[in-house]
């Protein structure tokens, strides 16, 4: 696909002007959770910049805070990356060049760069000032060379106490810039590594270890979300500072948000953790495991991303935006079943007994390479409970109703005649007749009937449960409630039915179920029922909310 947009601008004429000879870059995530759909965006472009210009793109995980990581997450990470299509040439780790990272802090302390603090969080914070007013500078600021060796190397060898001690890069209380303010680079911190295990006692923070590891790796174009933009100064101040070979430019770019959705691991773990949701990879969640279970194609979300740009600022995009990107990508791939999510029995009372027919039907009218299927036809099928009415209520209404006649789809002419009812009154079945002469195919065309619906045999079929997704959450508006108390009811709905006998589907298999919408085959599948979920419906229900 071209892609243009101001990054790969950027890009080209650093190429042209022979700053450099091909694009590398990386994502680096840290594993504290399941990525997302915002995610997308970040690996989708990182990973096209490398490919268009000759280069290749490094999935990098930012381990520098080992107690919120597991090795849980980093193999999710890992499957959602492949899954997108994004295939990294070098898997590292933040980890891997912690020793690098402290040596390059011995050279910030050398050079006068950096200090030992004996401040608490609390007192640095004070000291930093606001927007409004400067910063002071730390009382333990002008220690010397020698007493911040002695002391850094006491950090490493774990001579103090968590939170006693930091190590600041020493820059400028002064500046406007909050982050250039003798930003925190080292802090202590007993805990178990999912990689290197006991060893280190003290780790970096993000903002000094990031700019090391894209220089260490040759990193040519470090793109990131806006977000990071005021991080910027200080990414070249570290590169700088630590006097590494290669400098990598970091570029910013408007990150994805999605109107009405839950973002943030912070509060998706929170959803995960209390139990408001299934897990990591509930359909209704926009993780990419959500999407990927729900039955969204990869590709679908690589289309929407082009699709989108690559903007500048921040915004909001509505969810069905991309739902439609599924539908188009879906219309000519999904093979077309017939499904009851609400049974209602049809018995054809004058078609023979013991008589079953098989029934040619194209598998995607749009698409004749999915082929032909043969679906049973007998006595007595399943419809939409909502495709009977008892009487026809205007001209508007083309389904079935009391002395109206409609066509089975792919069958015959039936005509309702009588309606069964249970103790409380209730519909359980319909009783019609059908004409022969009617077979779908024959050309028909004296008479016209009152519409087409779909049907499943009641004989010769599988037991189904759908699941119907709305939005998880709809009420964003009180943030001191949390979102595991504010989960929409209706943000599931189960209806249990029907679908032809012939489907063998394998998890993840998608079909068009005929008016109903696509679906995809769940996990929660067994051999007694097949397990849905609604990748979208057929037709968008999406309003634009007034102005």
């Amino acid at each position: 696909m071209e892609i243009n947009h101001f990054i790969n601008t950027i890009i080209e004429e650093d190429i042209r002007s022979g700053k450099h000879e091909k694009a590398i870059t990386r994502f680096p995530p840290e594993p504290n959770g399941f990525l997302h759909l915002g995610h997308a965006r970040a690996i989708i472009t990182n990973y096209s910049m490398a490919i268009n210009h000759g280069g290749y793109f490094n999935l990098r995980f930012d381990d520098t805070n080992p107690i919120k990581e597991d090795t849980v997450f980093v193999d999710a990470i890992k499957k959602d990356i492949e899954w997108l299509g994004c295939h990294w040439k070098n898997l590292l780790f933040a980890s891997d060049y912690f020793e690098e990272m402290y040596n390059r802090a011995i050279i910030l302390i050398k050079n006068k760069s950096a200090f030992v603090d004996d401040l608490t969080a609390e007192e640095i914070r004070d000291y930093r000032g606001d927007l409004k007013n400067t910063g002071k500078n730390s009382p333990y600021r002008n220690r010397s060379i020698e007493e911040n060796l002695e002391l850094f190397i006491g950090m490493k060898e774990g001579k103090y106490s968590d939170g006693s001690r930091v190590l600041r890069a020493k820059i400028d209380m002064t500046s406007p810039n909050m982050n250039m303010r003798d930003p925190v680079i080292y802090r202590i911190q007993r805990a178990y590594h999912h990689n290197t295990k006991d060893k280190w006692c003290i780790y970096p923070m993000y903002d000094f270890a990031h700019p090391i590891e894209d220089a260490i790796e040759g990193i040519t174009h470090s793109l990131c979300s806006l977000e990071f933009e005021d991080h910027r100064p200080l990414y070249d101040w570290v590169v700088k500072h630590c006097e590494m070979e290669n400098i990598p430019r970091q570029i910013e770019f408007g990150k994805l948000y999605i109107a009405g959705a839950v973002t943030g691991k912070r509060y998706i773990k929170e959803l995960v953790d209390s139990g408001a949701v299934v897990g990591w990879d509930d359909p209704r969640l926009i993780t990419l495991s959500g999407l990927r279970r729900r039955g969204i194609p990869a590709e679908a979300i690589r289309d929407f991303v082009y699709s989108l740009g690559l903007p500048k600022s921040q915004g909001e995009t509505e969810i069905d935006m991309l739902y439609q990107v599924v539908r188009d990508n879906l219309k000519l791939k999904a093979p077309r079943t017939n499904a009851i999510l609400e049974p209602l029995k049809l018995i054809i009372d004058n078609y023979p007994e013991d008589k079953v027919e098989y029934l040619e039907v194209e598998n995607n009218r749009e698409n004749e390479e999915l082929g032909t299927r043969q679906i049973p036809f007998s006595k007595c099928v399943y419809i939409e409970r909502e495709d009977f009415i008892e009487r026809k209520p205007n001209k508007k209404w083309k389904r079935l109703a009391l002395d109206i006649e409609v066509r089975l789809m792919h069958a015959y002419f039936v005509k309702a005649n009588l309606i069964e009812r249970d103790e409380k009154g209730n519909i359980i079945a319909v009783h019609c007749t059908y004409d022969p002469n009617t077979k779908s195919g024959s050309g028909f065309k004296d008479r016209k009937p009152n519409g087409n619906i779909h049907f499943v045999d009641a004989t010769y079929n599988k037991n189904a449960e759908f699941r119907l997704f709305n939005d998880l959450i709809t009420d964003f508006g009180d943030k001191n409630v949390p979102f595991s108390e504010k989960i929409n009811p209706d943000s599931i709905i189960i209806k249990n039915g029907f679908v032809e006998k012939n489907i063998n589907p394998t998890i993840g298999d998608r079909f068009q179920f005929t008016r109903n919408g696509y679906y995809s085959l769940d996990k929660d599948s067994t051999e007694e029922t097949l397990v849905f979920n609604r990748v979208v419906s057929l037709k968008s229900s999406y309003k634009p909310k007034a102005k």
